[in-house]
Formats: structure tokens, C-alpha cells, sequence
């Protein structure tokens, strides 16, 4: 979810993402969390792309114009769009989404024989939370290492761990200790990653 889809939500949904990162933050102070190695936590990403909530999704319905455009996957995941009733999205591929809606289209009687394709226009972010220069929300470009988005938070603090982060995935119940390793840590659209306190 980039700024300016942020800026556009109600504020009191731009309170309730901000206040979770930060909480998780606090929760990742902890020492009961499960250990796994960035190798197995690349593994656990499922191949292709799930659309989720914060994503910008271009959708084109083929020779009907009033109907392709940009449209914003909302909090829920859900997506609205003209004619049809707001369709559940989360965790759909996009070519599921885009027969999902066809569908719609076809059975409602809105369009004969509809052909829909659809392409991900804006991914949605990630949050970098610790010992981090500026932590906070930032956008996913759709491939992104841990290195990367460190990068982008303007490095590490001179008192980081640098050989483990905290994260969240938004397919995980619970947040994990990763170990890095030679394999760079693979972070997806959604993730929150938090860098802990080094004490040694």
C-alpha cells in the first residue's frame, strides 16, 4: 500500500494498520517464536502472486471501456467495481480474479461472452520496523530482498542484529525469528519485518 493509497483511507483504518505494525513490534521483544532459516522461509512462498488488500489492480474488460480502469483493492480485500456486487479478491491469483469477474459480468447479463485480464498495477507494501535508520511503511516494487528493504529504510543502526530478523508474514498466524544465511531473505508484498537490538 503506497502513501498515497494510505493517505486515501478513512483515518480511522490508517490508525488501525499503523497501531498493528507497531504492536507487532513490541510483541517481537520476545523470545517464544519459531526458528527457521531464510532458505525455509523462501520455500514457504507460494509461487505466482495473491492479491490482497493495499494492491492496485488494472483491470480491462475487452471493448467496454466504461468498465476497464484502475481500481484499488480495499481493506478486507475486497474489490468494487461498476455494476457488479463487491467481489472477494484476497488471496485470489489474477487470473482467478479476472474469472471471477467474467462471471459476474456474464450472469448478470452486463456483457456477452466478457474476456477480463488483469495486471498489478501498484503492490502492496511492506513495514520495516526496529533497528532501522527510518522505519516505517514502504512500497514493494514486486521483487525485494531483505538487503533491499533495509536499503530503503536507510540501512541499519549501528546496535542491529544482523544476523536474524522478526517477521510477519501476512499468510503466517504468528510472527517467526529468521536466521540469515547466504540465501537472502525474500520479502513479499505485505510482509512486516522487524530488526531487533543487538546486545553483544
Amino acid at each position: 500500500m503506497s502513501k498515497r493509497m494510505l493517505a486515501r483511507m478513512p483515518i480511522a483504518a490508517r490508525g488501525l494498520i499503523v497501531a498493528g505494525a507497531i504492536s507487532l513490534a513490541a510483541a517481537c521483544g520476545g523470545s517464544d517464536l519459531s526458528v527457521m532459516s531464510a532458505s525455509q522461509a523462501n520455500s514457504e512462498l507460494a509461487p505466482g502472486y495473491f492479491i490482497d488488500a493495499g494492491d492496485q489492480l488494472k483491470v480491462t474488460v475487452f471493448d467496454e471501456e466504461t468498465l476497464t480502469g484502475d481500481y484499488d483493492v480495499g481493506i478486507g480485500g475486497t474489490l468494487a467495481m461498476p455494476l457488479i456486487e463487491p467481489i472477494v479478491v484476497k488471496d485470489k491469483t489474477p487470473s482467478e480474479v479476472a474469472k471471477l469477474i467474467e462471471t459476474r459480468l456474464s450472469d448478470g447479463g452486463y456483457v456477452l461472452y466478457p474476456k477480463v485480464s488483469i495486471e498489478i498495477l501498484e503492490h502492496r507494501s511492506f513495514f520495516i520496523l526496529g533497528e532501522v535508520a527510518t522505519p516505517g511503511e514502504y512500497p514493494h516494487n514486486g521483487e525485494l530482498t531483505l538487503e533491499q528493504a533495509v536499503a530503503k529504510a536507510g540501512g541499519f543502526t549501528p546496535r542491529a542484529e544482523r544476523n536474524s530478523v522478526v517477521l510477519k508474514r501476512q499468510i503466517w498466524p504468528e510472527s517467526k525469528l529468521v536466521r540469515l544465511g547466504q540465501a537472502p531473505l525474500k520479502v513479499a508484498p505485505g510482509d512486516t519485518i522487524t530488526v531487533r537490538e543487538s546486545f553483544f
